[in-house]
C-alpha cells in the first residue's frame, strides 16, 4: 500500500489552520475568548512585556478587537479557564481540568525530590502551615507568605521555603490561582475557584493518555508520537508510541509522510481524513501579521523549521553581543508564509512603538506592498500597546542574515 504524502503548502495550511491563524471564525465576547482558547488548547503565559506580554500578543493575533481584560475576566470572574502547565505555565479550558488530575500527581512526585535538592530547605514542611493560613485567610501571593524570612542573593529562582511550598501546592493541585494583579498570582484552595462539577470528575489514567493523544493530534493535524507527547508534556513518549500503535491497529489512525520545506519527508501519524482536512483547510489573510516568539504555531522550534524553513531562537537570555537579531524579536507571518522577524519596543511613555530592526527571510523582497501591509499591522499593534505612532529607527531595514 501507497503511503499518503501530504505536499509542504497543504502540511503548512493544515498546520495554521489548526493554531486559529486562518481568519476569524470565532464569536464575540467571553464566550468567543473562551472558544478560541479551547480551539488552542492552551495559551502560554510570560512575563515579558517589549510590546505586550505575549499571551495578550497571541490571543490579539487571531482575535483584532482582543482586549487583556478579557482574559483576566475569563480566570478571576467566569471560571472559563485556569492556570496551570502544559510545557511551561499556561491558561487552560476549565473543561480539561479533570485530565490535569494526572498532571497533578505526576508533578506531585517528580517535583517533591526536585524541588529538595534544588532548594536545600524544608518547603515540605511548610505546605500544611501555607495550607491553614490560606484556608483561614483567603487567596495569597508569594509576598504574603515571606514574613521575616530574608531574601538571598541568589536571583529569581532563589525561593524562600513558603514561595517553594506554595508553587508545589499549585502544581500539586491543591490550589489554584484565583486571580492576577499584573503578573503577581493570587493562590486560593481549588475547591473555592474550580468549580464543583468539574472537580467532581476523575477520570482513570488510560482515559487521559488517550485523551492528550487524540486531542494533540487534532490540534497538530500530523504528529510523531514525540510530538503528541511534547504538546501537553503531561504523557511520556512511551505512552504516546503504545497509544499511536493501537489506534493505527484499530484504524483510526494511518502513518504519512509530510513533507518538509526543503523537500525532505518525515512520517507522521494522522487521522484517516486528513487529507480532506488538508484541502478543506483554507487559504491564509493576506495581511501580515505580528507573532509572539511564545505563540502555540512556533512553541516546536524544530517543526516550524521544517515545516517554513524558518529557524527561530529566542535571545533573551544571550549576551548581547552574541546576539544573531535582538533581544526579543517577533516573527512575521503572511499568508502560509514566515517571511522576517522584527526587532521593537513599546516605549509607552514617549507613547511610540519603536523598531529597531527587521531582517526579511532568504528570498523575500521588501517592496511598497509588503512594507504597506507592514505599516498597517505596527499601526494596529502600537494601538493595542497603548502608544500612538509607529516610529522606525535610522538603519531599521537589514540584510537576510
Amino acid at each position: 500500500m501507497v503511503m499518503l504524502r501530504l505536499p509542504n503548502e497543504a502540511a503548512r495550511r493544515l498546520f495554521l489552520e489548526r493554531h486559529a491563524l486562518s481568519g476569524p471564525s470565532f464569536g464575540r465576547g467571553p464566550a468567543g475568548l473562551a472558544e478560541l482558547i479551547t480551539r488552542l488548547g492552551f495559551v502560554q503565559l510570560d512575563s515579558i512585556a517589549t510590546v505586550e506580554r505575549a499571551h495578550h500578543m497571541i490571543l490579539f493575533a487571531r482575535r483584532q478587537g482582543y482586549k487583556p481584560r478579557e482574559l483576566d475576566n475569563l480566570l478571576a470572574r467566569d471560571r472559563a479557564v485556569f492556570e496551570h502547565w502544559t510545557h511551561d505555565a499556561a491558561v487552560i479550558p476549565m473543561a480539561f481540568y479533570p485530565h490535569w488530575r494526572l498532571r497533578f500527581a505526576r508533578d506531585a512526585e517528580t517535583l517533591r525530590g526536585r524541588w529538595q535538592k534544588w532548594q536545600r530547605h524544608g518547603f515540605l514542611d511548610r505546605t500544611a502551615a501555607v495550607m491553614k493560613q490560606i484556608r483561614q485567610d483567603g487567596p495569597v501571593c508569594s509576598a504574603d507568605l515571606r514574613g521575616d524570612t530574608p531574601r538571598k542573593a541568589g536571583g529569581w529562582w532563589d525561593w524562600h521555603p513558603d514561595k517553594t511550598a506554595l508553587e508545589y501546592l499549585w502544581r500539586a493541585g491543591d490550589l489554584a490561582v484565583t486571580a492576577r494583579s499584573g503578573f503577581q498570582k493570587y493562590y486560593d484552595l481549588a475547591e473555592r475557584v474550580i468549580p464543583d462539577q468539574f472537580r467532581a470528575i476523575a477520570h482513570d489514567p488510560a482515559h487521559t493518555v488517550d485523551w492528550c493523544c487524540g486531542q494533540a493530534l487534532d490540534r497538530l493535524g500530523f504528529a510523531t508520537p514525540g510530538e503528541l507527547a511534547a504538546f501537553w508534556d503531561t504523557v511520556t513518549p512511551a505512552e504516546a508510541r503504545t497509544w499511536c500503535k493501537s489506534q493505527e491497529m484499530n484504524g483510526r489512525l494511518i502513518q504519512i509522510e509530510v513533507e518538509a520545506a526543503d523537500g525532505n519527508l518525515r512520517r507522521s501519524y494522522a487521522r484517516p481524513d486528513v487529507a480532506q482536512l488538508a484541502s478543506d483547510a483554507p487559504d491564509l489573510p493576506k495581511r501580515l501579521r505580528v507573532l509572539s516568539p511564545f505563540d502555540p504555531a512556533l512553541r516546536d522550534r524544530n517543526r516550524v523549521e521544517r515545516l517554513f524553513n524558518f529557524r527561530y531562537r529566542i535571545e533573551v537570555f544571550t549576551p548581547a553581543a552574541k546576539r544573531i537579531y535582538g533581544y526579543y524579536v517577533f516573527p512575521l507571518l503572511e499568508g502560509a508564509r514566515l517571511v522576517g522577524r522584527i526587532d521593537m519596543k513599546a516605549h509607552r511613555d514617549e507613547s511610540v512603538l519603536r523598531v529597531a530592526g527587521l531582517w526579511p527571510e532568504a528570498g523575500v523582497a521588501w517592496g511598497k506592498g509588503r512594507q504597506a501591509r507592514l505599516e498597517a499591522e505596527l499601526d494596529r499593534v502600537a494601538c493595542f500597546a497603548g502608544c500612538d505612532r509607529v516610529e522606525f529607527t535610522m538603519g531599521w531595514l537589514r540584510d537576510t542574515v
